[in-house]
């Protein structure tokens, strides 16, 4: 027998096997069928849909497993030139290794917080860091938000839970006079100049090995930072613009730091005239014995080698960029000019890494005061 719902849609008792079945109709004439054990259980259904349609957010989509959709969203919202092929192949690494093993048969529209729970649970049970874990649901909600929007969802699981509590970890950074034993270390090494321009500047590893003599005026001493570029295995070097418009920047440089990129702008060309024909012309300032590109897998060896050489402690690559920033402040350089220098979109960003080295201007600032009242 046939039951009707409260003024809309249908609720009956299959004869064949004696479930509650309930419907409702759909703009485009076609029904939206919910099935449960009891039938308040189906009314239920059956009210909330009616809800969500008067309202505009019900899901009526064909359902798909969740793979399905990832893979889909990653062709067409993360294939190149929508991201940077670093981002799509970082994006489709995460997914292919991480989401979906674990969720990938669910049913989208079935998707629930404690699947995502679960997930981030097990990830860090695994040994995954909180960062990464918090970086998984990061993605995950971000191809969500997308399936939302193009009506294949109600909502946004992930927005039920919270990522992972990552620590702050104090970064490793070189204090001035390190940083002065590492330069004077490596005067006739290979990675001398290269060294000294990170620790003047601050640019990234990608800055550096995409800067191109054109893009130097030595005259005036400036370098100009507008591509960076790094190796990405199944597509080889990859140049890119900055991430942001920041990033695009002029920078500063010091005499003394313009008269050592003279003189290796001079053994650069007697290195060009050596090798000849086998000479790869990219108008690099940091380039491989041939003229290509410097790889960065080698530059990072040759790093830790030089560390080591040193006597210094292990530090990533990356953190001669921070100990460049470190510096600057502790010389009294005004935090937004590090900001401008190091071509971060926002102040917050500088202040949040950097805010450990301010306490030592508040300082000098205390010092100053008692100086000029000392002086009435």
């Amino acid at each position: 027998m046939a039951k009707r719902g409260n003024g809309a849609g249908s609720v009956y008792r299959r004869k064949s096997d004696g479930k509650w079945v309930g419907s409702i109709t759909l703009e485009n004439s076609k029904r939206k069928v919910f099935y449960g054990k009891t039938q308040k259980e189906v009314q239920d259904k059956v009210n909330e849909a009616l809800y969500q349609q008067q309202k505009g957010t019900l899901v009526t989509a064909p359902n798909e497993p969740l793979e399905d959709y990832l893979r889909r969203w990653l062709e067409d919202v993360c294939m190149p030139p929508n991201l940077r092929v670093s981002t799509y192949v970082k994006y489709k690494k995460t997914i292919e290794t991480y989401i979906i093993p674990a969720l990938g048969k669910v049913p989208l529209q079935k998707l629930e917080p404690l699947h995502v729970k679960r997930l981030c649970n097990n990830q860090q049970k695994r040994g995954l860091s909180p960062k990464m874990v918090g970086e998984i649901h990061g993605l995950l909600h971000k191809a969500l938000d997308d399936a939302v929007k193009w009506g294949l969802l109600a909502r946004n699981v992930c927005d039920l839970v919270d990522r992972p509590r990552v620590e702050k970890k104090e970064i490793p950074v070189l204090d001035k006079n390190q940083a002065l034993a590492l330069l004077e270390s490596v005067k006739q090494h290979r990675l001398g100049v290269l060294l000294l321009v990170v620790l003047t500047t601050g640019m990234r590893r990608g800055e550096l090995l995409a800067l191109r003599w054109a893009d130097v005026n030595l005259e005036k001493g400036a370098l100009f930072v507008n591509k960076t570029v790094d190796y990405i295995p199944h597509y080889g070097y990859v140049e890119n613009g900055p991430k942001s418009k920041s990033g695009r920047r002029t920078i500063k440089i010091a005499a003394f730091v313009v008269e050592i990129l003279k003189a290796h702008r001079e053994k650069q060309q007697v290195l060009k005239a050596k090798a000849g024909l086998r000479w790869v012309e990219k108008d690099l300032v940091f380039c491989g014995l041939t003229g290509d590109y410097f790889n960065p897998n080698y530059l990072l060896r040759l790093f830790k080698e030089v560390l080591v050489e040193a006597g210094l402690p292990h530090m990533r690559f990356h953190d001669l960029r921070h100990s460049a920033a470190t510096i600057l402040l502790a010389m009294g350089i005004h935090p937004k000019v590090v900001q401008e220098l190091l071509g971060h979109s926002s102040f917050l960003i500088t202040m949040n890494l950097y805010g450990h080295v301010f306490p030592s201007m508040l300082d000098e600032v205390v010092e100053k005061w008692n100086r000029e009242f000392n002086a009435e």
